[in-house]
């Protein structure tokens, strides 16, 4: 999360309430198309069953029909300060002092990372474009919190303070649209519309009602008594800039505040499924953890604009959740959906108050939820919700020590934090063939407690709607253990079961990058057999002696069903001031045989790549090879072509 400064004098509080009342009156009168479903502003009763659910009747909707470059811009109000990482256990930062400006020796630090970077077999991107910096989120603060997702025309990607979209040949479609803006029709009744909006966004496209979703959390300001929202708004229609959207606003907690809230789309319950949101509770005075939050919000009743649609909870405390916090629920994306029926699964592993703990359990729990008759909900097992079961993986340690800053920058600079002691965003699930799945990752430190640190990923068999005993398979990537520190990774699968992870790197003389490896469906278990691919070469550090990077990436499918996008965070000097990136990738192949039979190469395409690594072809052919350094060819040349019964040509 950032963090607002409360060190504010009582004449500021009050020139910014007096500039906030004429604000917000200048966007209800700018946005002529905005109505309340609900005359009310303020949070609709909650009900709580002794043992049971939480049940919250959210503000909202409230119809946002004003084309999304036609708003006024609400800037952040208050100045934003970063603060050390809110996570289970506290630990400190690094205490490093960071260096100022730019490298010395920016063209060898530029040789250097070509020399280092292995010959990929993954393809290099299709496509990669700037995505939102510092300077252009209107955000003096750090991380960026980098995430977005991909539809049929668009791609949205959401940082801090707010969003933006582009058509997905990187053209920008909007200005940057802040979350003080885009939420003040939600009036002052509750922080949304407040302009109190403050960042750990999330977004992401509804493939299955082809609308799009983006949130992020509010609150009067931390430290403080609350209370604490989460900030919703639910495209109308596929179109994200001008087609309007519904708006809403969930009181998560009165209290504590909801850190690093994450959201999953889940078709269940039928008919209409819902949206899952999981978040942290820290004490709002006093910071310290208090427990998970989960959250069923009915997805059909806000995908059709009813009022005040339910939100379904549970809350577990400290003691309930043990070492562990930053649950993620499981999305659907691609493939046969889950059946009807199939309650949501969550993920999440332990954070232990020490570093150097070797772990070999992920925590796995259901939530099966009711809209009809929310008493009949139910989250993991018993009034303590403990996991319905514990999956078995190989060991491995959390990335930390007596710090998360660890993964070191050249010229001296901080090391980042690694953000690794948690399942990341997101958990795929996939039902490919009747055999379901979830695919799931996380940072580990290898060599402990020297490093680097590694990419865990897992592949969980889930069949039947039966958490396993233990992993498919799994693996910690290090790329044939290059040294490369390999942290803040995302996984995403496509349609033919293809997988693809998007990470950061870094190392001590190698800039702050991103890059991107994968694995098709017939390589050989536990292992990402396709290589790694550079989507960005980062060219600068991160000066910050906080450390503060990411908190997440994210890694999501084209509705193409073969097309992987990735965003992430990256520097372009040495400096305080992140930028971030958007790229597409795919898989390498070979020409189809469709193409192939005719006798010709045709239609090398790797975007819509889903061929082995060899193919046969049944006809003679003439090849002609002009030969390149590796690193110009756009995709690997196949291993062997084969002539049916005998092998024709090795390469």
């Amino acid at each position: 999360m950032k963090t607002k400064s409360t060190l504010q004098s009582a004449f500021f509080n009050l020139r910014v309430l007096i500039a906030s009342v004429f604000c917000v009156t200048g966007v209800f009168i700018a946005l002529g198309g905005a109505r309340l479903y609900s005359a009310q502003s303020k949070a609709q009763p909650t009900t709580k069953s002794a043992g049971g659910p939480k049940v919250v009747r959210m503000v909202g909707p409230v119809a946002m029909n004003t084309d999304l470059r036609s708003l006024p811009y609400i800037p952040q109000t208050q100045k934003n300060e970063e603060e050390r990482r809110l996570t289970r256990y506290p630990f400190p930062l690094s205490g490093r002092p960071g260096k100022s400006g730019t490298s010395s020796f920016p063209q060898f630090q530029s040789l250097l990372q070509r020399v280092l970077t292995p010959a990929p077999n993954m393809p290099p991107p299709l496509l990669t474009f700037d995505g939102t910096d510092r300077v252009g989120s209107g955000c003096n603060c750090r991380p960026p919190d980098t995430n977005g997702d991909v539809g049929p025309n668009h791609y949205l990607q959401t940082v801090n303070t707010g969003f933006r979209v582009w058509d997905k040949s990187g053209n920008p479609l909007t200005p940057f649209t802040t979350y003080n803006t885009f939420f003040a029709p939600l009036g002052t009744g509750n922080p949304c519309g407040n302009n109190q909006n403050d960042g750990d966004p999330f977004a992401f496209y509804d493939q299955i009602a082809d609308r799009w979703v983006v949130s992020d959390f509010a609150f009067p300001g931390f430290p403080g008594p609350g209370p604490f929202y989460e900030c919703i708004g639910v495209s109308q229609t596929p179109d994200p800039v001008a087609g309007g959207w519904n708006l809403y606003a969930l009181l998560v907690d009165e209290e504590n505040l909801n850190d690093y809230p994450k959201m999953a789309l889940w078709n269940n319950p039928q008919p209409g499924g819902a949206y899952f949101l999981t978040e942290n509770l820290f004490n709002g005075t006093s910071e310290a953890f208090e427990g998970v939050s989960v959250f069923a919000l009915d997805r059909a009743a806000m995908l059709a604009g009813d009022p005040n649609p339910t939100a379904i909870g549970f809350t577990l405390s400290a003691a309930d959740v043990g070492a562990s916090y930053s649950f993620v629920a499981a999305t659907f994306r691609t493939g046969t959906p889950p059946p009807a029926g199939r309650d949501e699964m969550i993920l999440a592993v332990d954070s232990p108050a020490t570093g150097g703990v070797p772990l070999t359990q992920v925590h796995a729990r259901f939530f099966h939820v009711d809209f009809v008759t929310p008493a009949n909900s139910v989250f993991g097992v018993g009034p303590t919700h403990q996991p319905n079961a514990e999956i078995t993986v190989n060991p491995f340690v959390d990335a930390f020590t007596s710090t998360y800053n660890l993964v070191p920058q050249p010229g001296g600079q901080p090391p980042l934090d690694t953000l690794g002691d948690k399942i990341m965003t997101p958990v795929v699930y996939q039902n490919r063939n009747g055999t379901e799945s979830l695919w799931a990752d996380q940072t580990i430190i290898l060599n402990y407690p020297n490093g680097p640190t590694a990419v865990r990923w897992y592949q969980f068999d889930v069949t039947g709607g039966n958490f396993p005993a233990a992993a498919a398979q799994q693996q910690d990537w290090s790329n044939g253990n290059d040294g490369v520190w390999r942290f803040m990774p995302a996984i995403a699968v496509d349609a033919n079961g293809n997988t693809a992870i998007g990470y950061s790197i870094s190392s001590s003389t190698i800039f702050p990058g991103i890059r991107y490896a994968g694995r098709f469906a017939s390589d050989p278990l536990n292992n990402l057999g396709q290589g790694e691919a550079v989507m960005t070469n980062g060219t600068g550090a991160q000066t910050s002696a906080s450390g503060r990077w990411g908190d997440y990436s994210m890694t999501t499918l084209d509705p193409d069903g073969t097309s992987f996008w990735h965003t992430n965070e990256y520097y372009v000097t040495t400096s305080s001031l992140w930028s971030t990136r958007v790229g597409k990738f795919g898989f390498p192949c070979l020409p189809r045989r469709s193409l192939a039979k005719a006798g010709r190469l045709r239609n090398w395409n790797h975007a819509a790549c889903t061929a082995a690594s060899t193919e046969e072809i049944p006809h003679k052919i003439k090849i002609s090879i002009d030969i390149l350094p590796s690193s110009h060819l756009a995709f690997p040349l196949p291993s062997r072509i084969h002539r049916r019964g005998k092998t024709s040509l090795h390469l």
